[in-house]
């Protein structure tokens, strides 16, 4: 006789197997049956107060946002940064998870990090680190740090800086890279200069088209002539307001994984044309073809592709403003609320690339009813925008505490995320919170 296999536990299935899951927790209507019900709450570890709202197919968000079965999430351990989730560590790559961002300004040990290569040495001056711009200017300057401090105005903002691959977990089929949630992010107060104060003193020539970026650090390969990522933005925003080359981040030096001492920071648009440890800009006459502009990389499709389907280069055009966001930073996944507890004060921040937030909305109900949040004003534009809002519980149990924005173009975050591709950028699925209430 045959040794008889260990049945998986409902988080197991919902994790490796979700369509079997689903076909024992949910029936043809997608209501959950008695036995089963009782299962899934066993799973969440309470009662479900509202589970007739939950839809066919639904995977809980207390089984769908932490690691495997057995498996914890990697923890960075860096001095000088919080324990952020290591995502990668060739090159190295961490988010910060969403309960460690409820800070108006997000602090520098709690910046995320997104490397394409291999970080340079620190510099023992950074006011010697030398910065070019050419091609097509009247005058080419070539800069250290210093000079530049004295010779142009500085500003400081407070400024939202994502990676376009933001919420690419969302996504199924999953897409290739990194797996982020949602955090992606920073808004930091970063000191700098303009970067139109710059170009407009190099003389930009009347072909000037694109900007090309390039830094310090080198390929993975270790290939001293392939630069790790050079990526650029279209002159128009290059001159905008908020482009800034930042020598400083909340008052105090940018930390070396980061960028220091140098780097650009694009408000609203990926983070990869935020350059770091900037040393050179390259005005061109055309569309930037550098490391990271071509094929599929930081682009997405014109039109919706079948999502898995083979991409064609033709359908995609490059990735510039970020889609709406938002964020419960308050209160963990996973958090047990204290017994009695029948509502609950919420918090977060919203954001929308360009555009500005017009709308937050919160439900415990799985989006059956929604509660309007009090948005924020930005402390400039690109700033993210804090919201607050309080949502009662009738009764102890598992809830799900749902968040999503909408912009000023009347853009909305979705169940799922849309427009699926390769590379998954612009996953901006809202953002669930489960927790449990104790009876």
């Amino acid at each position: 006789m045959g040794m008889r296999s260990k049945e998986r536990g409902l988080f197991e299935l919902y994790r490796d197997d979700p369509e079997r899951a689903d076909a024992l927790v949910f029936n043809r209507r997608g209501l959950l049956k008695g036995s089963a019900l009782a299962a899934m709450g066993a799973a969440v570890g309470g009662a479900i107060p509202f589970s007739g709202n939950m839809p066919s197919g639904y995977v809980p968000a207390a089984l769908a946002q932490g690691a495997p079965a057995g498996a914890a999430p990697k923890v960075l351990k860096m001095d000088g940064k919080a324990d952020l989730v290591i995502l990668g560590d060739k090159p190295l790559v961490a988010e910060t998870p969403e309960h460690l961002l409820n800070d108006d300004v997000t602090p520098n040990d709690k910046i995320f990090i997104r490397n394409n290569g291999v970080a340079p040495d620190p510099v023992s001056s950074p006011d010697s680190w030398e910065f070019t711009v050419d091609g097509e200017v009247n005058n080419a300057l070539k800069l250290t740090l210093g000079e530049m401090k004295k010779k142009f105005q500085p500003v400081t903002l407070a400024l939202q800086m994502e990676c376009g691959g933001n919420g690419r977990s969302a996504f199924e089929p999953k897409a290739s890279g990194n797996q982020w949630t949602n955090g992606a992010i920073s808004n930091a107060r970063w000191t700098g200069i303009r970067l139109k104060d710059v170009l407009q003193a190099a003389g930009l020539k009347p072909g000037a088209v694109y900007t090309g970026h390039y830094g310090s650090d080198t390929h993975l390969s270790g290939d001293a002539t392939k630069p790790a990522i050079s990526r650029g933005v279209p002159i128009a925003k290059a001159m905008e307001e908020h482009t800034i080359i930042a020598y400083a981040v909340n008052g105090g030096p940018i930390p070396q994984i980061n960028g220091a001492p140098l780097r650009l920071i694009v408000p609203g648009w990926p983070g990869s044309t935020s350059q770091k440890w900037v040393n050179r800009i390259w005005i061109r006459d055309r569309e930037h073809d550098g490391q990271g502009m071509g094929g599929t990389s930081y682009r997405v499709p014109i039109k919706p592709m079948v999502p898995g389907d083979k991409a064609d280069p033709k359908n995609f055009r490059i990735l510039e403003s970020m889609p709406v966001r938002s964020i419960i930073t308050n209160i963990a996944n996973g958090t047990e609320l204290k017994a009695g507890t029948r509502q609950v004060g919420l918090r977060g921040h919203a954001w929308a690339g360009d555009h500005s937030v017009r709308d937050v909305h919160v439900s415990a109900d799985f989006g059956q009813t929604w509660t309007t949040a009090k948005v924020g004003k930005a402390a400039n534009k690109y700033a993210w925008q804090t919201w607050t809002a309080d949502l009662k519980l009738p009764d102890a149990g598992y809830y799900e505490l749902w968040v999503k924005a909408t912009d000023s173009n009347g853009r909305s975050q979705g169940h799922a995320p849309g427009h699926w591709n390769p590379q998954g950028y612009n996953g901006n699925a809202m953002h669930r919170v489960a927790v449990l209430v104790p009876a």
